[in-house]
């Protein structure tokens, strides 16, 4: 049921979307779609682009709250969220402890590590000397990843030393800590997260290597499934450790915890996402959708998460 009944409630919103960080031209397509549901709804909605804005506008613009879809650094790390904060105006999503813990995989791993929540091993790589390192502790293949990226820029699979050398480059020059982790076979899911509750699972099925940027945005191979195929028991099981990986990192409002189930069923998480794409190929509309929700409403649930005044874990 929701919160809001009427759009007049949301007072003046500001759909921020864009920014400067690499996944700047995906976050446009979730910012305009979001626009267009909240206007279809008769919501007094505006477009923001953080990139050629400065957050004090907002007041002058007599804004109320604002919708947050900005992907990556900048607009998922905690940076705009504190800067609202300090214009004293509410926001979708997590706050600001929430935002950057979840956008920082090295950190996310500390923080589940000291929970007892099951992610796969992993080490920094810091300087080339690591590499060997690296091979000798977690074996191959292993995924390595800029720590500050989404949309898997940047991710590559090492399967040899060679491989490994190259991966490191290349993610290094995401001006980021980068880390490798181990490789894990088995089925992926994905589980989205609104106001405390975990909507239906999706399995993720993909003929590439990993679900990557092409898998996610460009191909039309991917498969999604939904339902996810696990049994009543496996799928909340998954759920409540999801929305505890979320918590434990200070996620709130709404957001997706990406994870595995191994070889041997035994559940691998492996990052969050706290302000997940909202385009035609992205998963919590997908997963939405199965729980009787179309994008409108997803759009206007997702707003009321700005009426929370406390971010961080529940």
């Amino acid at each position: 049921m929701n919160l809001v009944k009427t759009p007049d409630e949301f007072g003046k919103v500001a759909v921020a979307m864009g920014g400067d960080a690499a996944e700047r031209e995906i976050s446009l397509i979730s910012g305009k779609a979001v626009l267009s549901a909240l206007l279809e709804q008769g919501v007094n909605a505006i477009e923001f682009d953080t990139k050629n804005s400065s957050i004090e506008q907002l007041k002058t613009m007599g804004v109320d709250r604002v919708f947050n879809i900005v992907h990556g650094r900048g607009g998922e790390d905690g940076q705009l969220q504190g800067a609202l904060e300090l214009e004293g105006i509410p926001y979708t999503g997590s706050g600001v402890l929430g935002s950057a813990l979840g956008m920082d995989k090295l950190r996310t791993k500390l923080c589940w590590l000291g929970a007892g929540i099951p992610t796969p091993k992993w080490m920094q790589l810091t300087v080339t000397a690591d590499i060997d390192t690296c091979a000798q502790t977690l074996g191959f293949p292993v995924m390595v990843k800029p720590a500050l990226e989404g949309s898997s820029l940047g991710m590559a699979k090492a399967e040899n030393i060679e491989q490994l050398h190259e991966a490191f480059e290349n993610a290094s020059t995401f001006a980021c800590d980068v880390m490798a982790e181990q490789w894990v076979e088995g089925s992926e899911y994905t589980v989205a997260v609104l106001a405390g509750e975990a909507l239906p699972i999706i399995r993720l099925e993909t003929p590439n290597d990993f679900y990557d940027y092409e898998a996610k945005y460009q191909t039309t191979t991917t498969q999604y499934h939904c339902p996810c195929g696990l049994s009543e028991q496996q799928e909340s099981e998954l759920q409540a450790l999801s929305i505890k990986a979320f918590s434990v990192l200070g996620g709130s409002g709404w957001g997706r915890v990406d994870l595995m189930l191994d070889e041997s069923g035994a559940p691998q998480l492996l990052e969050i996402n706290t302000v997940p794409g909202m385009t035609g190929h992205s998963l919590v509309p997908m997963s939405a959708k199965q729980a009787g929700a179309d994008f409108n409403e997803l759009v206007w649930r997702i707003l009321e998460t700005s009426l929370v005044t406390t971010k961080g874990a529940k």
